[in-house]
């Protein structure tokens, strides 16, 4: 083994903050006392930098880089590097950095393993030890505690990417380098250096392959060399398996059998016992050989441990090896009777010079059997192979028309299965083919509606007028249906004579559509283009309501809503949802949305499930649902961000924030705004922003800030150029009355109302009414306040709503306590406290309960004993009270509760004051007798219930 002193250089790393934390925690503490750590990760990933970056941040002693000798045997032995590490960190604690140690041999990896070992933590030596994921750990290393580094997320992809090439690569160069480089930072920096400057800005066409067999192996470190020829043929069978599956774990049934093709001889087998696949016969039992140690066998599946081997290795081999293998597949599953996948394989295997066996091996022969099968809905196949068979067909496809449309139909399924990175390059290789103008507005059409969910809403807006012209001679139904989701581009923009125009009358509508026969299957085109005549009455009823025509709005809406009942594909029910919004239904926009929901998980739409959470998320919250409202959004979120709708998961973020508002966590609100509106700003979307900002308001609100509110909100409701979008900020009217009388800013809030009043009579809101009687109150003089909010409450009870009912009781209690009735407020606020805690509604509770101690009364429920003073915390409050009283610390807190350490403070904090606490040894004390004054007073009444049974049975 061999040392040098460390060069230290700066280091910028991207995204490893949890990776980074971890090696610091181990820097920090070898003043007092030694440690180690394994990085792992597949090449590429940057165990190297890591390791530099930790070299460089160590100040508190010497550095030494480890290494094998050069030979690569061990020139020290275990005694003399122990002695060596010991003198060492006898005047200062030392970091000893071993990078790649998976590829020092056997002897030297003995040594430092024993070495390891056998150092205590006295020793104060803290160990980096890199080694690659790509094959198993050595077993020197296994017991070792390991920090793995994952592919990086997007954000930090991207920022990398920007660092890399300056921030010049065009947006379309830059989308596709990422999604080429699956969050491996060695290979995005390799693949944007391979580019030209040209081709980075987009002036020229980028190579084909984008990451073709060199860039693979200088980043993966060459291919896996094995000298075993069988081991060499597993491998890349492996790989070529993985082709139809993603890159994830194969059938080792298929592999096998598809090596019994490839090699006559008999084929040693990874395992002795037969597995299930669908091969035709059983497998002989010949010789077991090892399964090559960058594969897993997990039952009867295969993978490999790094993708990026994967790669390398099916990239990496001879052409005629590789059709070989694709060719033995093909064989296999055509015999199994998997149509897709057998057809798929059997196109790889194309090529070379030698001419096709048959006529039916010709290229333009198997890429028209590839799409017709692709197109036929029976055959049961996800929408990413799917994506797969229309580009490998439009490959081998001559003419450009067919190749264009084929092309777009690999888009479409590649949005359906929510890879909007993977469809925007097949779209370009669309646009650069010839083709007539359906086929061009049917590629609009797409690259519309993934604008629409991940991208400039005003880019949606234009390519999808684009799509409409271009499909309007040719296929009129889908021309409506593509000019209908311009409007909600428009809409989403908040560009209400965008939307007007675009919902303009236009020629009378056809219920045929003439594009069906294309190769696309039926679930794969927009809602709109399958249902000519909700598309007509979605238009004209949209146009009515936001020309405010509600008589002639309500028809045709309606009719969209009532096709939910019947209809069974999920765009169909999503308009029928977004109608039910329109008109104010918001039990039918909730059974819309769930039907849906539940008609997108069936066909598997996985791009389809996010948009119908945030109609059920949006229904939820007009309802004064909030916690509903925020299971929804969570969900949706998660699963907008997994299928690239960076749109959506906006939207989902803005409910949470207004979820979040009503309760006592103004971190996870502030959060959920600023990731909102960082999207919101870059894409244009307004209604997310004003609904994101709306909620940031609301908050301010709730904790008694009403300047800042008044401030927020009225750039939202006031006249003017930043006002909000059109049709949201009137649902932020009334936060901003209350807070603007608060603020005294009486003529802000009687400027807004008129407009409100006409929103209210609209009767598009249900809560609008009673609302409207709120904010009249509010502003009315003593000898009218009171009937007004009596009629507010009545409204209520009529439209329904927990929280705006105890909004409106707690206002109506704060105002009668002022008026010295305190009998009457005690009622009003007891109600109010009530139905906040009935709701989740923890900010304003505490309001409530703070009216009523100013008025001499415990809140309803409470008293001096344990049990009753827990009845003062929210159920977040609560939650972390027993945590904590369990001894947990406020960071395993936060981990069980999946929220921020801040979160948990600010709560902790809370908790204390409310009930008097001043330790976590008396919060213990007072949660335990709750808990014991709690089981006692259950088994008294489980008694008391067998008590009455019993004379109840006698009786």
């Amino acid at each position: 083994m061999t040392g040098e002193t460390t060069v230290r250089t700066a280091v910028r790393i991207h995204g490893r903050s949890t990776q980074r934390k971890a090696l610091r925690a181990l820097l920090e503490a070898l003043p007092h006392h030694g440690g180690h750590l394994l990085v792992a990760g597949e090449p590429g990933l940057g165990r190297t930098t890591l390791l530099r970056w930790a070299a460089r941040s160590f100040r508190a002693g010497p550095v030494l880089h480890l290494g094998p000798g050069p030979d690569g045997g061990a020139h020290v032995t275990v005694e003399q590097l122990l002695d060596t590490l010991r003198a060492a960190s006898a005047a200062a604690p030392v970091l000893v950095c071993a990078d790649d140690a998976h590829l020092w041999d056997a002897p030297a990896r003995t040594a430092l393993g024993r070495a390891v070992r056998r150092l205590s933590t006295a020793d104060r030596v803290g160990l980096l030890l890199s080694v690659a994921s790509d094959r198993a750990v050595a077993p020197e290393f296994a017991r070792l505690p390991v920090v793995h580094l994952d592919p990086l997320a997007p954000s930090g992809a991207a920022a990398l990417l920007d660092d890399a090439t300056d921030g010049v690569a065009a947006p379309a160069v830059r989308e596709q380098l990422l999604a080429e480089a699956e969050g491996n930072p060695a290979l995005l920096v390799a693949l944007a250096r391979r580019l030209s400057p040209a081709e980075l800005r987009g002036h020229r066409p980028l190579p084909r392959p984008l990451a073709d067999a060199a860039v693979l192996a200088e980043v993966a470190g060459g291919a896996p060399s094995d000298p075993s020829a069988h081991a060499r043929d597993l491998l890349l069978t492996v790989a070529a398996a993985g082709q139809t599956e993603d890159g994830t774990d194969v059938d080792a049934g298929l592999v096998h059998d598809a090596l019994r093709r490839l090699r006559p001889e008999p084929v040693p087998g990874p395992r002795a016992e037969p597995v299930p696949g669908p091969r035709a016969e059983p497998v002989p039992g010949p010789r077991e050989e090892p399964v090559p140690e960058h594969l897993v066998l997990a039952g009867d599946r295969l993978r490999f441990r790094s993708p990026l081997v994967r790669r390398t290795v099916h990239a990496t081999a001879t052409p005629e090896r590789r059709r070989a293998v694709h060719r033995a597949l093909a064989e296999v599953l055509e015999t199994g009777g998997h149509r897709l996948t057998g057809l798929l394989h059997r196109s790889w295997s194309l090529g070379g010079p030698e001419p096709a066996p048959t006529s039916a091996d010709r290229p333009a022969a198997v890429a028209d059997r590839l799409a017709a099968v692709a197109a036929d809905g029976a055959v049961p196949a996800p929408h990413r192979l799917r994506a797969t068979a229309y580009a490998r067909a439009a490959e081998l496809t001559a003419d450009g028309a067919r190749r264009a449309e084929r092309y777009t139909a690999a888009a479409e399924q590649a949005l359906l299965a929510g890879r909007p990175d993977r469809a925007r390059p097949l779209l370009a290789a669309a646009r650069d083919s010839a083709a007539p103008a359906a086929v061009r507005g049917r590629a609009e059409w797409v690259r519309g509606v993934t604008e629409l969910r991940d991208g400039p809403v005003g880019d949606a807006h234009q390519s999808l007028l684009l799509a409409a012209s271009l499909l309007a001679a040719d296929a009129p139904a889908d021309a409506a249906a593509a000019a209908l989701a311009a409007a909600d581009a428009a809409w989403a923009a908040g560009d209400l004579s965008a939307c007007l125009a675009t919902l303009a009358p236009g020629p009378p509508h056809r219920t045929e559509n003439p594009a069906a026969g294309s190769d696309g299957p039926a679930d794969a085109r927009s809602a709109a283009a399958h249902s000519a005549a909700v598309v007509h009455d979605h238009r004209v009823g949209m146009r009515a309501l936001l020309e405010g025509r509600l008589d002639r709005a309500g028809a045709p809406l309606g009719q969209v809503v009532e096709r939910g009942r019947t209809e069974g594909r999920p765009e169909t029910l999503l308009r029928s949802a977004a109608a039910a919004l329109l008109l104010g239904d918001v039990d039918a926009a909730r059974r819309g949305g769930a039907r849906a929901l539940a008609a997108a998980r069936q066909l598997g739409s996985d791009t389809l499930v996010p948009q119908a959470l945030e109609y059920l998320a949006y229904a939820e919250l007009r309802a004064g649902r909030h916690p509903q409202a925020r299971t929804h959004a969570e969900e949706g979120l998660r699963t907008a961000l997994r299928t690239g709708q960076r749109n959506t998961a906006a939207h989902h973020r803005a409910v949470l924030a207004l979820a979040a508002s009503i309760e006592e966590e103004p971190d996870v609100v502030a959060r959920h705004v600023t990731a909102a509106l960082d999207t919101a700003r870059r894409h244009g979307l307004a209604q997310a922003a004003t609904l994101a900002q709306w909620a940031a308001a609301r908050a301010d609100l709730g904790r008694g800030r009403p300047f800042d509110a008044a401030d927020r909100l009225g750039l939202l409701v006031l006249p003017g150029p930043g006002r909000g979008h059109f049709a949201v900020w009137r649902l932020a009217v009334p936060c901003f009355v209350e807070a603007a009388v608060l603020a005294e800013r009486h003529e802000d809030a009687r400027e807004v109302l008129t407009d409100f009043a006409d929103w209210a009579a609209f009767g598009a809101d249900p809560q609008a009414a009673a609302q409207l009687a709120r904010c009249h109150a509010l502003l009315a003089p003593a000898e009218h306040a009171d009937a007004l909010y009596r009629r507010a409450l009545d409204r209520h009870d009529e439209a329904g709503g927990d929280f705006e009912r105890a909004r409106t009781a707690l206002l109506y209690g704060k105002w009668l306590r002022r008026r010295r009735r305190p009998r009457e407020a005690r009622g009003r606020l007891g109600t109010a406290l009530a139905g906040f805690e009935r709701c989740g509604a923890g900010v304003w509770a505490a309001q409530a309960r703070g009216e009523l101690r100013a008025l001499g009364a415990a809140p309803q429920g409470t008293g001096t004993g344990a049990p009753a003073r827990l009845g003062l915390l929210t159920p977040q409050q609560l939650r972390i009270a027993r945590h904590v009283a369990e001894g947990a610390t406020n960071r395993e807190v936060a981990l069980a509760l999946g929220v921020s350490t801040r979160t948990v403070d600010y709560h902790l904090r809370k908790v204390f004051a409310a009930l008097g606490v001043r330790s976590r040894l008396e919060l213990a004390r007072t949660v335990g007798e709750a808990e014991q004054a709690r089981e006692v007073r259950g088994a008294g009444e489980a008694r008391r219930a067998g008590s009455y049974e019993k004379t109840g049975a006698q009786h």
